[in-house]
């Protein structure tokens, strides 16, 4: 199994209003993209200064099914219209579990 983990930092465009855009999009990802096993994205609980936004955690049974995430269509789309515009950093790591 794969898990997919992106940390998302917002930039000062993403007001509260635009980061709950975002993380809604985000989320409605497994019923439009088939393939993760699991999936879940929130917001940081703000519990320690400096950390990331926004989290990513997604499961998919192989690395093939990562990479057709990772290419398609309506993936690339929300990226493109929820994610890229308002990203100040993005840090993403993939590893076997």
């Amino acid at each position: 199994m794969i898990r997919h983990v992106v940390h998302f930092t917002w930039s000062d465009a993403a007001d509260e209003d635009r980061r709950a855009a975002t993380v809604a999009a985000l989320r409605r990802l497994p019923e439009q993209v088939p393939g993760s096993l699991a999936f879940t994205v929130a917001p940081d609980a703000g519990l320690v200064e400096g950390n990331a936004h926004t989290v990513l955690v997604a499961d998919f049974p192989d690395a093939g099914a990562f990479r057709r995430y990772a290419t398609d269509p309506v993936h690339l789309e929300v990226i493109a219209e929820h994610v890229r515009p308002y990203l100040a950093a993005r840090s993403a790591v993939q590893y076997e579990v």
